[in-house]
């Protein structure tokens, strides 16, 4: 990732191994390099990688930012201390503790948009399980069959409503940091910092 940075890339992509925290981590590193959240996603074998990509951010603050973090940490790339967490490490320092969470409620967020059903997945969800119900009853009784099929959809509805829950605890806090909700192009909900536009395709301050 810091070579990455170090290369002024306009996008650093993210992917460690491990958990939407380590992710978080490196992601609160690469904001004090001058980058700003964009997205996180799960990818690679089995979805077993979190993903998160960060933009360059050009205004000004962003640079000073920058120009800090090189002057107090110039050994970052070679194996030194890097902004916010322990050397060698990434578990974060006392200081950087509630920035690391809140990011870690950016990237956790937008990581369950993809397990979080629409009202067309549920549908598709329940038709199976009457389907599921219709071809047990070829070789069991209606009882069995009905109630192999209702456990089925019964685990799906709690599955479903759990989600919803926990990603609705996660909005709240993100609310309460101060971000505000929008509506990407795909109709996705996002949480941006007050006066951060809508991240593009390249660029997170393009029109």
């Amino acid at each position: 990732m810091l070579q990455q940075i170090a290369c002024q890339q306009d996008i650093v992509e993210i992917a460690p191994q491990g958990s939407a925290r380590n992710a978080a981590a490196l992601a609160y590193v690469a904001e004090q390099y001058g980058y700003v959240y964009g997205m996180a996603y799960r990818t690679g074998f089995r979805n077993s990688l979190v993903q998160v990509r960060m933009y360059r951010d050009p205004h000004p603050k962003a640079r000073v930012r920058e120009a800090a973090t090189i002057a107090a940490h110039p050994q970052g790339g070679n194996g030194g201390t890097v902004p916010g967490l322990e050397q060698g490490s990434l578990k974060p320092r006392p200081e950087a503790v509630g920035a690391v969470a809140v990011v870690k409620d950016l990237v956790t967020f937008d990581v369950m948009a993809q397990y979080v059903a629409n009202r067309r997945q549920k549908a598709t969800v329940y038709l199976a399980c009457a389907v599921l119900t219709a071809l047990l009853l070829i070789d069991r009784s209606p009882v069995e069959a009905v109630a192999s099929g209702g456990v089925v959809a019964l685990l799906c509805t709690v599955a479903f409503t759990v989600g919803a829950v926990r990603r609705g605890k996660i909005a709240q806090r993100l609310t309460n940091a101060g971000f505000a909700v929008v509506r990407d192009e795909h109709g996705a909900e996002r949480f941006l910092r007050p006066g951060q536009p809508l991240p593009g395709h390249t660029n997170p301050f393009t029109g």
